[in-house]
């Protein structure tokens, strides 16, 4: 494991490391994410994910006199196929204390840090670690290097897309949640977890049907040995990874999140669907259907939440992707779908030393929205 200081001025210090400390699960613990007036959450199962990304993942943390103040993670991976194969870092785990949240150029309310003029340099110079991937130490990674690095942010939160903005990220798509639900889940006799020399196959029927998609990985389509598959025969007709995990939710924006947070968890059956003291629901990641045989993916779903114990489970889809398209025509989704009015994710990449006709690719293919990446 290591940590080091890449940036100091004034008291200020930013350091680099491989793993969370004391202090970074600590903020990440305590954090809420999300923006006023969205969603607003804390997740319930960081410690384990953190340790699934292994020694792909790098803390960009941020220190005043030697206590941190805030910190955001990199989660490294080779993304996509052919053309749209690239060296990735995934931006997630944004954080900071709370006298910070109100304002991102780290002033204090009523008395700055440092002069503006230095604060900004400062913030300046932060921001740029965003666009250089070589200074986090991931092994083979050069400052000439071609590399991606995006991140998935709420449409509303307006703060996070001006500091991405000002990273020098673009906006290149955008997504929506699909939520599945069954107040009384029941098994198909189709579906069972995958097997261990089944994986191989797997692996090439997901890369198959997401050849065409920016930013797919297949690193994490069986994590905990939790993918699920509906067989007719020996095929493999329809497949999902089903993770549980479980929020805290604070707030959920208009009118359906008013009947959501005050109503649904007083009425029978629908409390089974939302709990705002803990969410609990599985997310739903690489999925997979035979083409044509998309209709199979709400039994596919209803087992794995029977299995799992859950009624709920929630995916997030490029809002151009036909799988977007058929999830939302073609499979019985249920009740919570129906309530849900999720506002657009929004998809923002920084490319390094990519060129234009390079980039222009990710404008116009569809993104993998991974899962695991918001469990």
């Amino acid at each position: 494991m290591f940590e080091k200081s890449i940036l100091t001025f004034h008291g200020l210090e930013v350091k680099v490391s491989d793993h969370a400390n004391e202090g970074i699960m600590d903020i990440l613990n305590h954090s809420v994410q999300g923006s006023e007036g969205g969603l607003r959450f804390s997740l319930q199962n960081i410690a384990s994910r953190i340790a699934a990304y292994k020694d792909q993942i790098r803390f960009i943390s941020l220190y005043k006199k030697n206590k941190i103040t805030g910190t955001v993670g990199a989660c490294f991976r080779l993304s996509g196929q052919g053309a749209l194969r690239y060296p990735s870092s995934y931006i997630r785990y944004l954080a900071f204390q709370s006298t910070y949240q109100s304002d991102i150029s780290w002033r204090r309310k009523g008395k700055p840090l440092i002069k503006a003029e230095s604060d900004d340099s400062f913030k300046k110079k932060t921001l740029e670690i965003f666009s250089h991937p070589h200074v986090l130490d991931l092994p083979g990674i050069f400052e000439q290097d071609k590399h991606i690095m995006y991140a998935f942010l709420e449409s509303m939160n307006e703060r996070s897309r001006n500091l991405v903005t000002q990273a020098g990220y673009e906006y290149i798509r955008s997504f929506l949640t699909v939520a599945f639900s069954r107040f009384s889940p029941k098994a198909d006799n189709r579906v069972g977890k995958l097997i261990e020399n089944e994986k191989p196959s797997m692996k090439e029927l997901l890369r198959s049907f997401y050849k065409d998609y920016s930013f797919f990985t297949d690193e994490y389509a069986f994590y905990a040995d939790k993918y699920y598959v509906l067989k007719e025969g020996d095929e493999i007709i329809a497949g999902v990874c089903a993770i549980p995990t479980a929020y805290k939710v604070y707030e959920v924006p208009g009118v359906w999140g008013w009947v959501m947070m005050k109503i649904l968890p007083k009425v029978p059956y629908y409390r089974r669907l939302f709990r705002p003291g803990e969410f609990r629901y599985l997310v739903f990641d690489a999925i997979y259907y035979k083409e044509g045989r998309e209709g199979v993916l709400a039994d596919l779903f209803e087992s794995a939440c029977a299995a799992e114990g859950f009624n709920t489970g929630l995916t997030w889809l490029d809002d151009r992707s036909e799988l977007f398209d058929k999830m939302r025509t073609e499979v019985n989704l249920g009740a919570l779908n129906r309530m849900l009015n999720a506002k657009p994710g929004l998809v923002y990449a920084n490319f390094v030393n990519l060129a234009e006709k390079e980039k222009n690719l990710f404008y116009d293919t569809p993104a993998y929205i991974s899962g695991f990446d918001f469990s």
